[in-house]
């Protein structure tokens, strides 16, 4: 393992003044934190922000990595995200849309793109080069004043770089590491790179998306990678509570395929019960639940479920069809199944009849399962999404006002939030070095000088 002291000694200009050597005699320091420096948070603080004093260091890019260090920030953890000095994020360049800057100051890019945005709340941006000896040294002085580190880099990738679990575990035994990849730290993918539709398609889900008679489909949303974002957060969170009785951190491989395979969940396990094949795409359909899709009605369309024998009795009451109660061929959920086609016809062409808010009307208070089928801005702009407060507006430092989908799960004491919009590629570098790490303006100044950050 390289010491950060001779890394130092080793630049182009001497170092010796700056605080990182200082720092390396904290090495003998015990490491225990019990979940994290919680000791000095304020009890009301942690009750509203759970992981309130709680560090992690964010070295992910692009969604599913970003996506478990936002939730994490969202419970109050105090997230550093760590971007190339000059590109940041890739997402920073996948615009339009973006939200146009309005501060005056130019940029590399006209605005924040729409997909940086979706991902980066409540995070501090450091820009740092860590391709060099002393952005190395750096982040492993980093390392020892954090709990958590968060990475999405190919295996074995971040070990010439001395930034691997081995070489980080040994300066910060507490230290919860976690990788972010395609295909996990072993295996004969694992050398492969983590794209979600790849991942959908190669585990599965692909397969089964789609109209029944369609080629397959991804999803609408990289959905592998958000799932594994949230798994990812979820084996930090457990991380957590055991090294509150063990004071060891742990390494944590999180890949996507992994999380694909266990989100196949029900077909999966049907599969591995009958040793056949799944039974394949089937739209919005249900393959053993008859009725329960979407149909077309007079101008949109609108999804209905006819989950049991009362719930199907239910729907032919509200289409105004009592009949198809008693038809023999309609009985039983198995004898619709048998005759899917038949009373799927039959419903979508009573559902043409009317528009989807006259349906909508007719349906309410009814009990039975319906909804609208909604594009993008009828659900941001619904009434029950409003009412949640999934929809908040905070005030971005160069765009204004920004509209974010915030925290989904609600607490009865504990409060996520939005406490700062999405970061500005460096926004944060000065306060990172100077709070965390004692620097002065002036070596602030050399480093950003030699393009170590930005």
């Amino acid at each position: 393992m390289n010491s950060p002291r001779p890394v130092l000694r080793a630049a182009p200009r001497t170092r010796s003044h700056f605080p990182t050597a200082r720092l390396l005699a904290r090495r003998s320091q015990i490491w225990r934190r019990d979940i994290a420096t919680k000791e000095s948070v304020d009890k009301k603080l942690i009750e509203k922000s759970p992981l309130a004093g709680i560090r992690v260091l964010d070295m992910t890019r692009v969604l599913a990595g970003p996506y478990c260090t936002q939730i994490l920030g969202d419970l109050g953890a105090d997230v550093i995200k760590v971007e190339h000095p000059t590109r940041g994020d890739d997402t920073r360049s996948w615009g339009p849309p973006a939200a146009p800057y309005i501060d005056g100051v130019e940029r590399q890019f006209p605005g924040e793109s729409a997909y940086y945005l979706s991902a980066n709340r409540n995070k501090k941006s450091l820009a740092l080069s860590f391709n060099n000896p002393t952005g190395t040294s750096i982040l492993h002085s980093l390392v020892r004043e954090s709990d958590i580190l968060v990475e999405n880099y190919l295996p074995g990738s971040l070990t010439k770089y001395s930034l691997d679990y081995a070489t980080l575990s040994a300066i910060n035994p507490s230290l919860i590491y976690a990788s972010v990849t395609g295909y996990g730290q072993t295996g004969p993918y694992r050398d492969r790179a983590g794209y979600d539709v790849m991942v959908e398609a190669e585990m599965g889900l692909m397969h089964i998306t789609g109209e029944r008679d369609g080629p397959p489909v991804k999803v609408g949303v990289a959905v592998t990678d958000i799932m594994t974002g949230m798994y990812t957060a979820i084996g930090i969170q457990a991380a957590l509570l055991a090294r509150r009785e063990t004071g060891l951190g742990q390494w944590i491989d999180a890949s996507l395929s992994d999380c694909q395979v266990a989100g196949l969940a029900n077909i999966a396990s049907s599969c591995l019960v009958t040793g056949k094949k799944d039974s394949g795409r089937w739209g919005t359909a249900h393959a053993t639940v008859v009725p329960y899709r979407a149909y077309k009605t007079k101008d949109t369309n609108i999804a209905v479920g006819g989950t049991n024998e009362k719930m199907f009795g239910i729907l032919c009451d509200k289409l105004s069809r009592p009949e198809w109660k008693s038809d023999p061929r309609f009985h039983t959920n198995a004898l619709r199944v048998q005759h899917r086609d038949l009373i799927d016809s039959l419903i979508e062409a009573r559902l043409q009849s009317k528009t989807t808010q006259e349906w909508l009307e007719i349906l309410e208070g009814s009990g039975m399962p319906y909804a609208a089928v909604n594009d993008i801005q009828g659900t941001i702009n619904h009434e029950h999404v409003l009412a949640r407060g999934m929809i908040q507006e905070v005030e971005h430092k160069a765009c204004g006002p920004v509209k974010l989908v915030t925290h989904p799960v609600k607490y009865s004491r504990a409060e996520p939030r939005i406490r700062s919009a999405p970061p500005l590629l460096g926004e944060h570098t000065d306060e990172v070095l100077r709070d965390m790490l004692g620097f002065s303006e002036e070596q602030i100044g050399e480093l950003r000088e030699e393009g170590v950050v930005g």
